[in-house]
């Protein structure tokens, strides 16, 4: 796998709360130069990125960041802005206590619902595995899959663990046809950006994939 095949699917993330603007903008340079898929960036960037770089870069932002526990109508009014402001792709965050409890309907509908705010727009669905059992995991495939949801993605990023190869097995086995696979947290180093994009995810979600292959040719 090349170097510019790998950067094609990085999602290149700067999620930090104290993150300047000087960062942002060094992110988004990047990902132009780079050709990544994306920069993924909090919602109170999206404005400025669109307005600075129009369409020579794919905004994707994160919403009910990084806890998931907002409440239904507060993701999709945050969904509704981030895409108004020129979001493309939105990483939602499922609530977690709400998959805990066993309340897997309920998730599928906040997540339906979000997806009716994105419209044509990609809607990736965070379930943060390292909180889930196995069984939750399967639950969150069926409940991902039929909500009409693109993607599922394993982390934040900020829990007690990022992605693990076991995962994006059990995700394959578990989704529909139409989902795709995203993974995200923990992921520094070439070797795991080519270990879980030869097992079958589309997206990496990282900060690294620069600073890893940027000289590399």
């Amino acid at each position: 796998m090349t170097k510019q095949e790998i950067l094609s699917h990085v999602d290149h993330t700067q999620l930090k709360a104290f993150a300047k603007w000087e960062d942002i903008a060094k992110l988004c340079e990047e990902a132009i130069r780079y050709k990544t898929a994306s920069v993924c960036v909090p919602p109170s960037y999206v404005k400025k990125i669109h307005d600075t770089y129009g369409e020579r870069i794919n905004i994707g932002t994160v919403i009910g960041f990084p806890l998931g526990y907002s409440v239904p109508a507060a993701k999709v009014a945050e969904t509704k802005e981030a895409i108004k402001d020129g979001a493309n792709e939105i990483d939602m965050v499922v609530n977690i206590s709400d998959v805990k409890n066993g309340f897997y309907d309920r998730v599928e509908e906040e997540i339906r619902t979000v997806k009716q705010a994105c419209g044509s727009h990609i809607l990736k669905v965070i379930i943060e595995t390292c909180y889930l059992t196995e069984e939750e995991k399967t639950a969150m495939c069926r409940a991902v899959t039929n909500a009409g949801a693109d993607y599922i993605k394993t982390s934040t990023g900020f829990g007690t663990g990022g992605a693990s190869l076991e995962d994006i097995r059990l995700f394959k086995d578990h989704i529909g046809e139409n989902v795709k696979i995203k993974a995200a947290g923990g992921i520094r180093s070439l070797e795991d950006m080519t270990a879980f994009l030869e097992e079958g995810c589309e997206r990496i979600g990282t900060s690294s994939a620069i600073d890893i292959l940027g000289g590399q040719e």
